[in-house]
């Protein structure tokens, strides 16, 4: 989809930020991935990697108590359980997995030692302990051995897969963000490899993670108002993820296409968002209904049509869609280099050794 869209008119306007000159009646669709070669790599910013990492983690909450739920009690709505105080502790224990996983050139020669014995070791024990931080009781919690084996599989995904896909992903902010287009000519030119922009399957999961989280902070805020359970637990679905995760992919598109193709303003396009959500959730709403497996029902607040849609979550749409502008923004910003060997503790190193090797030249 992306190599349809097509460059609008460039003209000159005043742009304090870069210093170039441009006037833009229609804003530019940029043509790919890096238009600045001289901008540095940089890895992903700490603040970014915290975030990710508490998304991640409660989607892994939400898929394994699914999972559970649905072998005790089988049940088509597929509902899963997190909380904040969770996403808070997955980002702070995945920033230190982050940590050790930095130490992998510390068993150079010993690759299995690592991936197999020491970091799960390690990954088991933050899960335990993060597992009986409960200010809220006293008692301590026994792991079964399901959960040991469970835990020991999660480790080994961490280690071959996901610290291995971070590793790839790095940071260019350049002076205006690039969507998706026609690679440029000095992309290839970076002694890591060329540059790309995330591909479509990663950013659908980015947002259907990013979905999960907002129901999960949703209903967690409701059950501490309506039910004042503080532990702030939260739930969502299986399904939500799709939902999310396309509806976002589709609205992202039309934020390519009437922003950056035909200029308009955010205002001028949150009307057309507000549509297609509300569509989108009634369809899936709908379908999902045939199946006993719609996980919500507003039949009980004022508004609603068929109990699927209302109108007393629209300005959560409004913030959401907002929102959504905002994290397109942030991913049109973070490029996948094809051909690292490093790891995501080390891009300082890299990064270090390619500055020094310029210098040198």
């Amino acid at each position: 989809m992306a190599s349809r869209w097509r460059d609008g008119p460039r003209s000159r306007s005043e742009d304090p930020a870069c210093g170039l000159k441009t006037q833009m009646p229609r804003q530019q669709e940029p043509s790919g991935e890096t238009e600045d070669a001289a901008e540095p790599l940089r890895e992903l910013p700490r603040w970014m990697r915290l975030y990710f990492y508490g998304m991640h983690g409660v989607t892994l909450d939400v898929l394994l108590s699914s999972l559970q739920g649905a072998l005790n009690h089988p049940d088509p709505k597929l509902v899963g359980f997190s909380s904040p105080y969770l996403c808070i502790m997955h980002s702070l224990t995945h920033f230190a997995l982050e940590k050790i996983y930095s130490q992998k050139r510390c068993f150079r020669g010993r690759p299995v030692v690592f991936h197999l014995v020491f970091y799960p070791s390690v990954y088991i024990g933050l899960q335990i302990l993060m597992g009986n931080i409960n200010i809220l009781t006293e008692q301590v919690r026994v792991v079964s051995g399901t959960q040991l084996v469970v835990h020991y599989i999660l480790a080994l995904y961490f280690a071959q897969v996901f610290h291995r896909g971070l590793s790839r992903l790095q940071y260019h902010p350049p002076c205006n963000p690039d969507p998706p287009g026609k690679p440029g000519p000095e992309d290839g030119g970076h002694d890591r490899g060329p540059l790309h922009v995330l591909p479509g399957y990663v950013r659908f999961l980015f947002f259907g993670m990013q979905g999960f989280l907002d129901e999960v902070i949703f209903t967690s805020i409701f059950n501490l108002v309506e039910k004042s359970d503080r532990t702030l637990s939260g739930h969502t679905s299986l399904w939500s993820f799709l939902m999310y995760g396309s509806c976002s992919f589709v609205v992202e598109r039309l934020y390519f296409y009437l922003h950056f193709s035909r200029g308009w303003g955010t205002w001028r396009r949150l009307p057309i968002y507000i549509c297609f959500i509300y569509t989108w959730e009634f369809t899936w709403g709908l379908v999902l209904r045939q199946f006993g497996a719609c996980s919500w029902d507003y039949s009980h607040y004022p508004h609603n049509f068929m109990g699927l849609i209302t109108l007393l979550y629209l300005p959560g749409w409004v913030c959401l869609s907002l929102y959504q502008d905002l994290l397109s923004n942030v991913l049109l910003r973070i490029k996948c280099t094809k051909d690292v060997n490093g790891l995501s503790g080390e891009n300082g190193e890299i990064n270090g050794a390619l500055e020094s090797k310029k210098k040198r030249v």
